[in-house]
C-alpha cells in the first residue's frame, strides 16, 4: 500500500483516521452525529495499489459482492492477476473463471496499456481519475473505488454505488434514491473525509438490508 503524500491528499492508514473522518462527519451534519455511534467500527477497506486491484475492480462491476469475490479467488487461484498472466491467458481460460468476455478483453487491454502504477501514487485524484477512465471498460466508479480501496484517499467517493445512494436514502429519510449528481451535491460539505462518508453509508445501507430485508 502507498503512504506517498505527494499528491497533496489526506490518507486513511489506520482506524485512527476513519475515527477522525468521523468525527468530521458528525461536526457539519447532525445525521451523521446520530448514526455514527451505531455503525461501529468502519472496515479499512485497503487493498495493495497496483494491477490486481484494478483488475478486482473491474470484475465486481454490476455482479454482487459474493460473485466478484467468487471469480477473483479464482483468478487468483489461477495464477491470473498479473499484466503478464493476463496477457499469455488465452480467453479461455479467463472465461472459465466466470469472467464475461467484455470484462476478459478489457483486463487485457489493461495489461497491455504500460500503466504507471507507482506514478500513480504522485498524482491528485482528479488526474488518477482521468488516467484510468482512459482505459478500456474503466468509468468513474471504479476509478473511485481503486482511489478509496487501492490509493486510500481519504476524499474518494464513488456516487454512482447504488448502494451508497440508497444508503443515503434511508439514512437521510429521502423519498427517492438521490441520483449520483445529488449525492455529490450532498456530500459536499463531508468533505475532505468523504470516503470514511462512503464507507458509513455502506455500513449503514448493510444494516438495513438485514433489517429489511432490501435487495
Amino acid at each position: 500500500m502507498t503512504d506517498a503524500p505527494r499528491h497533496g491528499s489526506a490518507l486513511i492508514r489506520t482506524e485512527a483516521d476513519l475515527a477522525r473522518g468521523m468525527a468530521h462527519l458528525a461536526t457539519v451534519c447532525p445525521v451523521w452525529a446520530r448514526v455514527a455511534p451505531d455503525l461501529g467500527p468502519l472496515p479499512l477497506l485497503r487493498r495493495a495499489d497496483g494491477f490486481a486491484a484494478l483488475a478486482e475492480a473491474v470484475v465486481g462491476q454490476l455482479i454482487s459482492i459474493s460473485a466478484a469475490a467468487a471469480i477473483t479467488a479464482r483468478l487468483t487461484e489461477a495464477g491470473l492477476m498479473t499484466p503478464e498472466a493476463i496477457l499469455a491467458a488465452p480467453e479461455d481460460a479467463l472465461r472459465a473463471t466466470g469472467l464475461s468476455r467484455p470484462k476478459a478483453g478489457y483486463l487485457k487491454a489493461i495489461a497491455a496499456a504500460g500503466v504507471d502504477w507507482d506514478g500513480l501514487r504522485a498524482l491528485p485524484d482528479d488526474q488518477v481519475i482521468a488516467t484510468l477512465t482512459a482505459l478500456p471498460g474503466i468509468g468513474a466508479w471504479t476509478a473511485e473505488i481503486y482511489l478509496k480501496m487501492a490509493l486510500g484517499r481519504a476524499d474518494a467517493f464513488a456516487a454512482g454505488d447504488l448502494a451508497l445512494q440508497e444508503g443515503a436514502r434511508l439514512m437521510y429519510g429521502l423519498d427517492a434514491r438521490p441520483t449520483a449528481s445529488a449525492l455529490r451535491r450532498m456530500a459536499e460539505p463531508w468533505r475532505p473525509w468523504r470516503a470514511v462518508a462512503a464507507r458509513g453509508l455502506w455500513a449503514y445501507y448493510l444494516r438495513a438490508k438485514g433489517r429489511e430485508g432490501l435487495s
